[in-house]
């Protein structure tokens, strides 16, 4: 069982992503709050598997939300449901700690198969959201230059997805190669990088320009 909290204001969207997920098998939904002021007095004691987290609401921004609550629950993992698709505020969120980030036009089958994936520990986010990201890093790219973070060419074709928003299945899957493989190269691409978590990856590995 996924057990979901959903920070949203819009009260349509929020009573409508409660019945998605109450009503599918395999999830629930612990608790819907309107600000994040709110759920983050209860964060703790809900110890959510995942967070779905919306960035524009009253009060405390979605991005410090997600920034406070990773402060109470480093390995909590928080997914972005949002409608804003600014290039900047999509960096931002995953600078915070998000793992994945959606717009609110996600078809909810999709939206479900975004939680499980990140539950599973991937890194979901629209098909544009994630061209984004990419056409970013593309246009941030320079010829390579020395690095302090070496990466085997395994590790780059690895970051590569995660980078793209891809999860270790698919991953795996592209590359021929164990699913567990996938994850011990992550290890290492963590322990090089000096990062905890997929988001903080991505964002050095586009910062430093690494792939």
């Amino acid at each position: 069982m996924i057990n979901v909290v959903v920070v949203e204001d819009n009260d349509t969207i929020r009573e409508g992503l409660e019945i998605l997920i109450d009503g599918t098998a395999g999830y629930t939904c612990a608790a819907s709050f309107s600000v994040c002021e709110m759920m983050l007095v209860q964060l703790e004691k809900l110890n959510p598997d995942v967070l779905l987290m919306d960035i524009g609401l009253p009060g405390m921004n979605g991005i410090e939300g997600i920034k406070r609550a990773k402060e109470i629950l480093p390995d909590l993992t928080i997914l972005v449901l949002t409608v804003y698709e600014e290039n900047d505020l999509i960096f931002d969120a995953l600078c915070a700690g998000a793992c994945g980030y959606l717009v609110k036009k996600t078809p909810p089958s999709k939206l479900l198969e975004a939680i499980q994936e990140a539950y599973h520990g991937g890194a979901p986010m629209s098909s544009h959201i994630a061209r984004k990201v990419i056409d970013l890093f593309q246009q941030n790219k320079q010829p390579q230059t020395s690095s302090k973070y070496v990466l085997t060419p395994r590790e780059k074709e690895i970051l590569s997805g995660l980078v793209e928003g891809n999860s270790f299945k698919v991953i795996a899957d592209s590359l021929f190669i164990s699913i567990e493989t996938v994850r011990f190269h992550f290890r290492n691409i963590y322990k090089k990088l000096h990062v905890h978590s997929q988001s903080e990856a991505v964002v050095k590995a586009i910062k430093e320009k690494l792939i």
